[in-house]
């Protein structure tokens, strides 16, 4: 008699990840998920108070975190960084910023920080992760936040935008080049989530009805609605899925 199939863990015990931007939001979220399922999560941020407090809140709940401070955008610090903490299965590319301007008000200091920060440091970052896991040789999951927006336009959202699409494409590329390794590459895209970031975007009554007229399923993402998607992409449940994107986004895309 054949076997019935079995569905490929979810569990990531023993995996160690690294998650960038993990003081807060959507960051915070992804580390807690991850160490929820098992891994051994290291959470990066640029204010040392700020990835301590998160790091030991974790730690308190019961699973395995430590906090480091790092800047991703210092070239050399990340290296050094990445170096001294992996090896890592897993990285969870999450640190970026936005500075909504309409496009013809953008400067040229608001396009360099955003593009460093989102594309620039992210690509440099994975690269490095990658390095070190094509040395250990046992594969892994590279995860980039992305966005809704690296799919469609928004208003105020040039530079993001572009950042984001920018990451769609790197994540494409590097997929296939680092699929020999069984290094998987993806990106997660979510749509509007309350966090600190967008607090001033909801605080808007003309910005927030766009964003709920857009969204189909009625409301605005919280950060619960993308911890599932870490775990995911993340676990051996997608073993098979890599160079695409998993988009969180109520619907806003579908039309």
């Amino acid at each position: 008699m054949n076997q019935l199939p079995r569905t490929p863990s979810f569990r990531l015990t023993g995996k160690r990840a690294l998650v960038t931007g993990a003081s807060r939001g959507i960051g915070l979220g992804g580390a807690m998920a991850l160490a929820e399922a098992g891994a051994h999560v290291v959470m990066a941020a640029r204010s040392t108070p700020s990835i301590m407090a998160a790091a030991a809140r974790i730690q308190e709940a019961g699973y395995s975190a430590e906090g480091v401070s790092l800047d991703v955008s210092d070239y050399a610090s990340m290296v050094n960084t990445i170096a001294d903490y992996a090896p890592f299965d897993i990285l969870f590319n999450n640190a970026g910023t936005n500075d909504p301007k309409p496009y013809i008000d953008v400067t040229t200091d608001n396009f360099d920080s955003i593009v460093d920060l989102n594309l620039r440091s992210a690509f440099f970052v994975a690269q490095q992760v990658a390095k070190s896991m094509i040395e250990v040789g046992n594969g892994g999951s590279i995860i980039h936040t992305s966005s809704q927006m690296g799919h469609v336009g928004g208003i105020e959202r040039s530079v993001y935008c572009g950042t984001k699409f920018g990451i769609e494409g790197v994540t494409k590329a590097s997929a296939i080049e680092l699929a020999q390794y069984q290094i998987r590459v993806n990106t997660l895209c979510p749509t509007f989530i309350r966090t600190p970031m967008t607090e001033s975007t909801f605080n808007n009554p003309e910005k927030r009805a766009w964003i709920e007229e857009k969204i189909k399923l009625g409301r605005v993402g919280e950060v619960e609605d993308i911890m599932g998607a870490v775990v995911f992409l993340a676990s051996d449940a997608a073993a098979l899925i890599t160079g695409t994107s998993l988009v969180i986004d109520g619907g806003w895309t579908a039309d």
